[in-house]
């Protein structure tokens, strides 16, 4: 952990010098000094952004949540069951490919511009991804290594948590991964509409009243926001997939 934490703090401290002299390059207010943004950060963060964060995190949370919870159980049963497979696939393919974003007029007229439009969204950006990836995950074990179980017995309860579980899972955190970064840059899309809390609002809102600091502290904000769900998953996948490791 403490390896990696350096590797992270380097990684900081070389993207904040290629800012740095970017900054003295164009020299323009559009391209604050870092030090700047981060005294601006320091001084608005707890009377204004965290707030905005709360709710971002809790909307990629709950479409997170949504998406596991029903992508979940499709995924295992369109894997390990033919006869599912064959039904539900073509109704993935066919919705699969639509770009999600397209579909935020719709799900504004149907849920509403708050919070719920917003999560729906993150949901069906993720949802795919889960569906897809624990089929394969499953779809990939060899028919003979249910044999045993069979002959000894077991129930589809034994089987998923002995094989199938184990099987799907690295697949499963790899596209949870995948799909965050496309539902973190989609929501600061959505969040430009119908709410006045969420760091795509905080971002655009600094921006129309050209409060570049401001604005550049949103964006660092947000680059955080990822940086930690993407660190949680790694964390996450080292101890349920620890033989990976090995």
């Amino acid at each position: 952990m403490g390896k990696l934490i350096k590797w992270y703090f380097l990684a900081a401290v070389f993207l904040s010098v290629v800012w740095l002299v970017i900054s003295e390059i164009v020299s323009l207010p559009i391209i604050p000094s870092p030090f700047l943004v981060a005294e601006n950060l320091a001084d608005i963060f707890m009377k204004y952004i965290a707030i905005h964060s709360l709710y971002s995190l809790m909307r990629i949370g709950a479409g997170l949540l949504l998406a596991i919870v029903v992508g979940l159980p499709l995924g295992v049963l369109m894997g390990y069951f033919a006869r599912a497979d064959k039904v539900l696939a073509p109704l993935v393919y066919l919705t699969y490919p639509i770009p999600k974003i397209a579909l935020l007029p719709i799900l504004m007229l149907l849920f509403g511009v708050g919070d719920s439009s917003k999560i729906v969204m993150i949901f069906l950006i993720i949802v795919f991804q889960v569906v897809v990836a624990v089929r394969d995950g499953i779809r990939s074990i060899p028919k003979e290594t249910y044999y045993p179980l069979y002959s000894l017995g077991a129930s589809f309860t034994d089987i998923f948590w002995e094989v199938l579980w184990p099987a799907s899972l690295p697949k499963f955190i790899t596209a949870v991964r995948v799909a965050l970064a496309t539902a973190i840059s989609v929501l600061f899309f959505t969040e430009t509409f119908g709410t006045q809390y969420g760091m795509g609002y905080f971002i655009m809102d600094a921006w129309l009243r050209v409060n570049y600091l401001e604005m550049y502290s949103g964006i660092v904000v947000l680059s955080f926001i990822g940086l930690i769900l993407f660190s949680a998953i790694d964390i996450i996948e080292k101890q349920a997939c620890h033989w990976q490791y090995k």
